[in-house]
């Protein structure tokens, strides 16, 4: 009995350490990326809809290679615009979501990356790509560099 819960506890320890650190609020993201002289990874997706943002998730997001470079090296914002009633959010993170939306995503793109600096400047844009986990970091990556 004890082994199991030892491994049980061992299992959502381990969980925990890996989880990723997503805000939804962009002045909070500003304020952290200054303070950690980090850049911001800003996503727009359809969580429940969007077929390619849920690969984006699967295949990189919810990756241990992703979420352990990404705890050191950016500050992930999340805009989500979820379909199903039971995944709704609440009218202000709907109001916030949409600006930001009308600001950085004006075409309406899903899934759309954004990789700003912590004033809110773009420094690239991309969407779901079929990489490792290693290729995408690469590639917001390069573009810090290229600005």
């Amino acid at each position: 009995m004890k082994k199991i819960s030892f491994l049980i506890l061992f299992l959502l320890s381990t969980s925990a350490i890996f989880a990723q650190d997503w805000t939804t609020n962009f002045e909070e993201a500003k304020i952290l990326a200054s303070k950690k002289n980090q850049n911001i990874v800003l996503v727009f997706q359809g969580s429940d809809w969007c077929g390619p943002c849920i690969k984006l998730d699967r295949e990189i997001w919810s990756t241990d290679i992703f979420k352990e470079f990404s705890k050191s090296h950016f500050v992930m914002l999340k805009a989500d615009f979820p379909r199903r009633k039971a995944n709704q959010l609440d009218s202000e993170q709907v109001r916030k979501n949409t600006l930001l939306a009308e600001k950085y995503n004006p075409a309406g793109y899903f899934p759309f990356v954004v990789v700003l600096n912590s004033d809110g400047k773009v420094l690239g844009e991309t969407g779901y790509k079929k990489v490792t986990p290693t290729e995408y970091i690469a590639q917001l990556k390069a573009f810090e560099k290229s600005k």
